[in-house]
């Protein structure tokens, strides 16, 4: 019993381990530059094509979807 207590602590130990070490998801940093991905607008896409106007008509028809006053009341 004790033995296979023993097999069974000295198998887990390595990938109890293995999760204490910490990676940087930052290879290179430089003094206050972002390293991540630049950000891009949200009406930046084939289905909109950069017409924030087209964009916002969307977002407003889709809310106005998911309002149940709006919903019930069948306008």
């Amino acid at each position: 019993m004790r033995k296979g207590l023993v097999l069974a602590i000295a198998a887990v130990l390595p990938f109890a381990a293995a999760g204490c070490g910490e990676k940087s998801s930052v290879t290179v940093y430089k003094q206050g530059q972002y390293q991540g991905k630049p950000d891009k607008q949200p009406w930046d896409n084939d289905q909109f094509k950069s017409d924030k106007a087209a964009w916002e008509k969307a977002v407003k028809s889709r809310n106005l979807g998911q309002n149940e006053y709006v919903r019930v009341s069948g306008g």
